[in-house]
């Protein structure tokens, strides 16, 4: 049996982080769906920059548009919902199947939002509405502004996959965004079932302290910071305030691993992977990674519900000089703005490949 489908049959989903016309168009997203557990995907403008213009693979898609004289972002989200959609037709059988608990596909509202709440509602909302299918998550920055629009949205019926959380603190608010959108639709007399997940970046901690900790800490300070962070989901998930919701026919906002590909060329390539095996979770993988797992024929121990040694391990990162509360707002702040450029690259490249095709089409 492959690890990825022990890790499957372990409670913990699989999610593939990328998209491209080439992987649906060769058939591999489906064999990644047959036969290696993978149950839902994530995309974000950094994928889609390197498939636009890595290749022709959306050569004729912009070709074809480029008589509407269409804006970029316009282009991109067109180019975008044709991929989402393709790929939520595939995952809609695993998404009937476990009634709307796993089958997912993401796609994210412009990052230029991050920093405005009601824009990124109403980008929400007109996402959502364009995307047209049932399981189809709208990214939405856990950002200080992000969290009223993450209400609001989840009130609205949006279902939201919560992106940019980087600590237990930063995941606990966005957690508290989520209850309170549930909380007023129960009260309103709306359905609870509203499905969202809360995505938490593992890998850029141990990338921001590589040299300035002991070896022995090498590589620990992702895996502790998940750790922690996986034991306040599961005690929020014990509380009373979620036992109400759940007997009300509401569903667990599902904690997201996300950044899981192993940085640090020392390291196992599967190192975030077998250390998160954790059940109730979602683990978004690069495709290096997925097929890395997919050689290996374990996964090691399970995560336990309480976190195990992390506060042991974060205190010795403490002693050597780390102030984490600090370097997880940072980690937050750097992030948005690595979305940001990717955006505008993302931009760029379109609207490079718009104008050449444009000039061969003229010639």
């Amino acid at each position: 049996m492959k690890a990825t489908e022990l890790l499957h049959n372990l409670g913990q989903s699989i999610w593939l982080d990328n998209i491209t016309r080439t992987l649906l168009d060769s058939g591999t997203l489906e064999r990644y769906i047959e036969g290696l557990s993978v149950t839902g995907l994530t995309s974000n403008p950094t994928i889609f920059d390197h498939a636009i213009k890595s290749g022709g693979a959306y050569d004729a898609a912009i070709r074809a548009k480029l008589s509407a004289a269409k804006s970029s972002e316009t282009l991109f989200f067109e180019l975008a919902l044709e991929d989402i959609s393709r790929a939520a037709a595939l995952f809609r059988p695993i998404h009937d199947q476990t009634y709307g608990v796993d089958g997912w596909v993401s796609i994210e509202i412009s990052p230029l939002l991050a920093r405005d709440t009601s824009s990124t509602l109403a980008a929400a909302k007109d996402l959502h509405a364009r995307a047209g299918r049932p399981n189809v998550f709208i990214k939405i920055p856990g950002t200080e502004e992000g969290l009223p629009a993450i209400e609001e949205a989840i009130y609205a019926g949006i279902p939201v996959n919560v992106t940019l959380l980087f600590s237990r603190e930063q995941y606990l608010a966005a957690a508290e965004a989520f209850l309170r959108g549930i909380e007023r639709r129960l009260d309103a007399g709306l359905k609870p079932g509203i499905a969202s997940v809360a995505s938490l970046f593992v890998s850029r901690w141990d990338v921001a302290v590589m040299g300035k900790v002991p070896d022995l800490l090498r590589d620990q300070l992702g895996i502790a910071v998940a750790k922690r962070t996986y034991r306040a989901y599961r005690t929020l998930l014990d509380s009373p305030r979620w036992q109400r919701i759940l007997n009300a026919g509401g569903r667990p906002q599902r904690l997201l691993w996300a950044s899981t590909g192993t940085k640090d060329p020392k390291a196992s390539d599967v190192l975030y992977v077998k250390a998160l095996a954790a059940p109730l979770t979602v683990n978004t993988m690069p495709e290096a990674t997925l097929q890395a797992l997919a050689d290996h024929g374990e996964i090691g121990s399970i995560l336990p519900a309480n976190g195990g040694d992390c506060e042991e391990v974060l205190a010795q990162f403490q002693k050597a000089g780390i102030d984490i509360d600090r370097l997880a707002l940072q980690l937050q702040e750097e992030g948005a703005k690595s979305f940001v450029a990717s955006w505008n690259e993302l931009m760029a490249v379109i609207t490079s490949k718009s104008a050449a095709l444009s000039q061969a089409a003229a010639q």
